[in-house]
């Protein structure tokens, strides 16, 4: 018997500033499903799923969700203003008792729920936003860019608690690695259609491919019929003096609809230019290392970068790839050994904390007022690679309007602000390129443009990425730092790393930030017995009535269907029931398992 759609979509219809975002918008998401939502930077994804969430009301159209059904929104920017601690907001709406659940995703998330709000960085914020999604555990999951800010470990972690949840999700990422390994389904959103594949994402640029060689054949069979048709018209004047009018109807039908067509946004016009050619030896680094306090960030290391290596560090947040990073370009001295740069070096920069661009500035005087990119007396001309452009025709390479020339850089999408960083670094001519996560907020297509710019570059790029996929597409080099100050360096990109590692790289070495108990004041922690974690500690404690409310809803749930009449007279009940029995008891038989594993490993 078919179930219920957890959330539907009908005629919906969305406009922001007179222009139409999308438009009769049909969407229904069923229990279970598993779906990719991609599109364009500024094609309206993070709006359509506010708009799924309930937090953006459409123009036009009907949103319906099932009485029961519960929706859960992973948001970008929460609000923490009201709680004390990360704990607290993830915390916050769970049921008495349920707090170990915030405790189990902060430690998979690697965040301490005890960190003070006012202390917590913007990625911190969203880690403990993701941890409340999870904890909450809705029927069905919106997920906006859940893998920004989290390393490798962590974006490993979330993948299986998807991967093993019966929730379904929909989820925006521009992880490729994460979206081929999780999803079923995809909703592509282009010129406001939302266009629906069964197939996951790894069938996606095959399917986008298809669609715009189908839209450029029916243009092309379009433009030639108009062609046709107005040599006819201009010819009938001087062979008749009265024409087919329904001819010419159509004519200006034809052409109207040829106007109404929209063309698909092109990608951004990126482009590098070497600077002048470097020595062959390009960094020498001989038994570095560094220590802030107690903290070892990298025991003696050795590393050698030639010309036109691409050389990826990887590694769990806070290890200290971008410290090794500013070490190797001169930024940071070592605390011991020795860096000997190579000749004529020209370095460029992408900062992960986009700290080089003034929010309070417009894009225009972003760029004019870059003392590499100002054209002397001219306050509407930048430098480009030695040839002086207008500011507007620049920022039109990389996909921004003149509108937005005047905006303030702060109102731009993450994306934008990775693009406007992207055109900086290169209008400047340069032979060694520093990329300090670069892959966030990207969409799928600049990504690939990217990836096509870096293989075409001739001089040398130093790689920071979570992005597992990238870094198998660019890097030759991989340095993993696994913790303790520790680093090895391997040959190829990240699926190499792994194989030379032997299989899965584990990168668990790192410290864990302390999962601390979201619990009342007065409540006691148990102290952990050997072999379990205070999660598991915790978890095993809770079980038991877990276990018991469980098999109370069994029985009641068993009761309620032992009427023979039940299906004949209301067959939804009947259905509804039974399904919340069959998930009851595969609950009951998980839990048990459970409980019996973590009591066995408690008494060894």
């Amino acid at each position: 018997m078919a179930r219920a759609p957890l959330l539907q979509l009908s005629g919906l219809s969305l406009t922001f500033g007179g222009n139409p975002v999308f438009d009769g918008v049909d969407l229904v998401v069923q229990p279970g499903e598993r779906i990719a939502l991609v599109g364009r930077n500024g094609s309206g994804k993070s709006t359509l799923m506010k708009v799924m969430a309930g937090l953006v009301e459409a123009d036009a159209g009907v949103r319906t969700v099932p009485p029961g059904v519960s929706v859960g929104y992973m948001e970008q920017e929460p609000d923490l203003s009201a709680f004390a601690t990360l704990g607290d907001f993830a915390a916050a709406g769970l049921p008495e008792g349920e707090g170990y659940r915030v405790a189990v995703a902060a430690e998979g998330l690697k965040f301490d729920p005890a960190t003070p709000v006012g202390a917590a960085s913007g990625g911190e914020r969203r880690r403990a936003a993701l941890a409340r999604l999870l904890a909450e555990a809705p029927d069905l999951m919106l997920l906006d860019e859940p893998t920004n800010h989290l390393d490798i470990e962590a974006i490993r972690w979330l993948e299986d608690q998807l991967r093993d949840t019966r929730a379904a999700f929909v989820v925006i990422s521009h992880d490729r690695a994460f979206l081929r390994t999780l999803t079923k389904a995809t909703l592509w959103i282009d010129r406001g259609e939302v266009r629906r594949s069964d197939r996951g994402f790894d069938g996606f640029e095959d399917w986008r491919e298809t669609v715009w060689a189908e839209e450029d054949l029916a243009r092309h069979k379009l433009d030639r019929k108009i062609k046709a048709e107005a040599k006819w018209a201009v010819e009938g004047i001087s062979a008749r003096r009265k024409r087919n009018q329904g001819r010419v109807r159509a004519l200006q039908a034809m052409r109207a609809e040829r106007a109404a067509l929209i063309r698909r946004q092109g990608t951004a016009d990126m482009a590098l230019e070497s600077g002048q050619v470097s020595g062959r030896l390009v960094i020498e680094a001989k038994g570095i290392s560094k220590a802030f306090g107690d903290k070892v960030i990298l025991r003696p290391f050795d590393l050698t970068v030639l010309r036109g290596d691409r050389v990826a560090f990887v590694g769990p947040n806070g290890v200290g790839k971008t410290t090794l990073l500013k070490m190797l370009t001169g930024e940071v001295a070592p605390d011991a050994g020795t860096i000997r740069h190579g000749t004529n070096l020209q370095i460029a920069v992408f900062d992960q904390a986009r700290a080089t661009l003034d929010l309070s500035m417009t894009l225009w005087d972003g760029l004019v007022n870059d003392p590499d990119m100002a054209v002397s007396g001219r306050a509407d001309q930048v430098m480009v690679r030695g040839t002086p452009r207008h500011v507007v025709a620049y920022l039109k390479d990389f996909l921004f309007d003149e509108a937005q020339a005047r905006a303030p850089i702060g109102s731009l999408s993450g994306g934008e602000r990775a693009r406007l960083l992207l055109a900086r670094i290169m209008a400047k001519p340069s032979n060694v390129l520093v990329l300090d996560e670069p892959t966030n907020d990207l969409d799928v297509e600049t990504l690939d443009l990217l990836q096509d710019v870096l293989g075409e570059y001739d001089g040398t790029v130093l790689l920071v990425s979570h992005d597992r996929d990238f870094i198998d597409r660019v890097a030759t080099t991989t340095v993993a730092m696994e913790g303790d100050g520790r680093a090895t360096v391997y040959a190829g990109g990240w699926s190499d790393y792994q194989a030379q590692r032997g299989g899965d790289a584990p990168e668990r070495a790192a410290p864990k930030p302390v999962a601390k108990p979201v619990a009342a004041p007065e409540e006691k922690v148990k102290k952990a017995p050997q072999g379990l974690t205070f999660t598991e500690r915790h978890r095993l404690d809770a079980l038991p009535a877990v276990i018991e409310k469980l098999e109370a809803e069994i029985g009641k749930l068993t009761d309620f269907l032992s009427d023979p009449e039940l299906f004949r007279k209301a067959p939804d009940k009947f259905r509804r029931a039974s399904e919340g029995l069959a998930e009851r008891q595969a609950a009951l038989a998980a839990a048990e398992e459970e409980w019996l594993t973590l009591e066995e490993r408690a008494s060894a």
